[in-house]
C-alpha cells in the first residue's frame, strides 16, 4: 500500500481517532441534566418510535427501551463516552468498533426518515466496519502497546 506522509496503519489510526472524537462530541453536546433528570432524550426517541412506519422498530423500542427510560438514558450517554474514549485511546478497539457500529445502526433504524441522521450514522457505521476489518488498532493505540488483538 502506498500512502503519502504516514503509513497505512497510521492513516487508519487517524480514521479511528477521528471516529472516536465524533463519538466524544456526541457525548459532549448532550444536555446530561435533561437526559438524566427529565428524560428528554428517551422521550424524544419514544416519540420517533411511536410514529415509525416499521412495526419492528416500534415493538423493539416498546420491549427494550420504554420499560427502562432512566437506565437507557445512562446507557446511551455513557456508551457514547466509552466508545469515544476507546477509539481515541485505541483501547479494546475491536469491541469499541463493533459497539459503535451496532449503536449507529440502531440510531439509523430509529431515525431512518431523517436524512441528516442517516448520513451521520451511515458514515460512522461504515468507518467502524472499515476500521474493524482493517485492524485500525495496530498503530497509536493502547491495544498495540499492550499487545492486544495481534
Amino acid at each position: 500500500m502506498q500512502t503519502i506522509w504516514l503509513g497505512g496503519a497510521e492513516w487508519l489510526a487517524v480514521l479511528r481517532i477521528g471516529l472516536g472524537l465524533w463519538w466524544l462530541e456526541s457525548w459532549r453536546h448532550k444536555d446530561k441534566k435533561a437526559w438524566f433528570a427529565r428524560g428528554t432524550g428517551i422521550a424524544w426517541a419514544a416519540d420517533v418510535a411511536d410514529r415509525h412506519r416499521w412495526g419492528v422498530v416500534r415493538r423493539g423500542f416498546d420491549a427494550v427501551v420504554r420499560p427502562y427510560p432512566k437506565t437507557m438514558a445512562y446507557l446511551v450517554v455513557y456508551a457514547e463516552l466509552a466508545l469515544g474514549l476507546g477509539l481515541v485511546l485505541g483501547f479494546l478497539t475491536p469491541v469499541a468498533l463493533v459497539g459503535g457500529a451496532v449503536l449507529n445502526l440502531l440510531y439509523l433504524a430509529l431515525m431512518i426518515h431523517d436524512w441528516a441522521e442517516q448520513g451521520q450514522n451511515g458514515m460512522m457505521a461504515l468507518i467502524s466496519l472499515v476500521g474493524l476489518f482493517a485492524l485500525c488498532g495496530q498503530s497509536w493505540s493502547l491495544d498495540a502497546a499492550l499487545g492486544l488483538f495481534r
